[in-house]
């Protein structure tokens, strides 16, 4: 049986500041992110399974990337996480509950390895992720490959 990659495309909105770069970025701005996840593994060869054929099923790769990434980063805030600012973050938190904190600076980069991590430690058996692809304007992606990081 041969290998097969599928691909599932997700689109969400997210705000992010990138603390202490020297240009625009430095400024809280959004991005209609684009996110594409690729999987790869064999197609199921056995008739009786209800995936049969499938490496993945896509409404259950949809549901994964869902619950991993869209449901906790769409119409958020990224900021990268600083002790001197935990009060200030806890504050704003109450009022406005969409601020995600990292201890990385949440670059396109930084956060397409970050999706990357959730959403391998979530597959099922035999599927394998190969590649993450985060969009964050028409123009400008940055890409994470399994084989690149082995």
């Amino acid at each position: 049986m041969s290998t097969i990659r599928i691909t599932k495309e997700f689109s969400f909105e997210m705000a992010h500041a990138l603390e202490g770069h020297d240009g625009a970025c430095s400024r809280i701005h959004g991005h209609s992110y684009r996110l594409f996840v690729t999987v790869q593994g064999k197609p199921s060869a056995d008739p009786t399974d209800p995936k049969y054929g499938m490496v993945m099923d896509f409404g259950v790769l949809k549901a994964l990337v869902n619950r991993v990434i869209i449901s906790n980063f769409d119409h958020t805030l990224a900021m990268r996480r600083h002790a001197e600012e935990t009060a200030l973050f806890a504050g704003v938190k109450t009022k406005f509950p969409g601020i995600r904190e990292f201890d990385f600076q949440p670059t396109c980069e930084n956060l397409t390895a970050h999706f990357a991590t959730l959403i391998n430690a979530e597959l099922p058996a035999g599927v394998r992720l190969y590649s993450v692809r985060l969009h964050e304007t028409a123009a400008s992606f940055a890409e994470w490959f399994a084989e690149d990081n082995e």
